[in-house]
């Protein structure tokens, strides 16, 4: 279970992580792709991290003796944790509901942001004598 939330951390496709991680992305590189350049090695140190992190704690030595006692998931904590599951991978092969329920106020958003720059651009480079 633990591997399905770190592969959607990382973006693997068919993952909700993947969706936001594409989209992020993909507006990037429209607006300015040495940015998005940057951002996309943001991503891949994060998968990388997300990686030593879920080998460290599933395959790695118990280095606390308080900790060994520690047992597996019990099957109330599984049947919690399917739902989610199913949820993270719902969205990531089909994201569109998640989409429709944000998509006015980030339309919202960008026409603010639109306004406030071409309001900052016409009086902030103004040079006047």
């Amino acid at each position: 279970t633990f591997m399905v939330f770190t592969m959607a951390n990382v973006g693997l496709p068919g993952t909700s992580g993947f969706v936001g991680e594409f989209l992020t992305l993909l507006g990037a590189f429209q607006v300015n792709t040495w940015v998005a350049l940057f951002a996309t090695t943001g991503v891949i140190l994060s998968a990388c991290y997300a990686l030593w992190l879920y080998r460290r704690m599933i395959f790695g030595r118990i280095e606390k003796p308080q900790l060994a006692g520690i047992l597996d998931m019990s099957l109330r904590e599984k049947v919690i944790l399917l739902p989610l599951i199913a949820l993270t991978i719902l969205f990531g092969v089909y994201p569109q509901p998640i989409l429709d329920v944000t998509a006015a106020s980030v339309d919202q958003l960008i026409g603010s942001y639109q306004a406030a720059v071409s309001d900052a651009g016409s009086t902030a480079f103004r040079f006047t004598p």
